[in-house]
């Protein structure tokens, strides 16, 4: 069992960049694939990337290739996706997640969500 809880949103100018981290607490951080995902608003969730538990293998939507970057410590019990680059289209709300089993794009193959945090992009 892990609990998420995601931070570092706000609103930055286009060209700009953030970090988000996702803290967990719970069992075995280390034992947990991990990923990002958003929702832009009128749409639905969509993956962004996901790093496996060993960090040894990381995915990545076609929307996120080139700018976005995710890592993982689990000394921390954290894992991180820093955006650079940053464009309108961003803007949305961002989530991270954690499941045990196979890495898929697909939302509701994850088992553990944070609650999410507000990442808007002007100009």
């Amino acid at each position: 069992q892990v609990q998420l809880a995601e931070s570092g949103g706000g609103l930055v100018q286009a060209g700009g960049s953030l970090r988000l981290s996702c803290a967990a607490s719970g069992r075995a951080f280390s034992s947990y694939a991990m990923g990002w995902f958003r929702r832009a608003p009128g749409k639905e969730r969509d993956f962004l990337a996901a790093i496996t538990k060993t960090a040894g293998i990381i995915y990545y939507a076609d929307s996120a290739k080139g700018r976005f970057t995710i890592s993982r410590d689990d000394a921390k019990n954290r894992v991180y996706l820093q955006m650079n680059s940053l464009k309108p289209e961003d803007t949305a709300v961002y989530y991270c997640a954690a499941d045990t089993g196979p890495i898929t794009r697909t939302p509701e193959m994850w088992d553990y969500w944070g609650q999410g945090t507000q990442v808007t992009v002007s100009s």
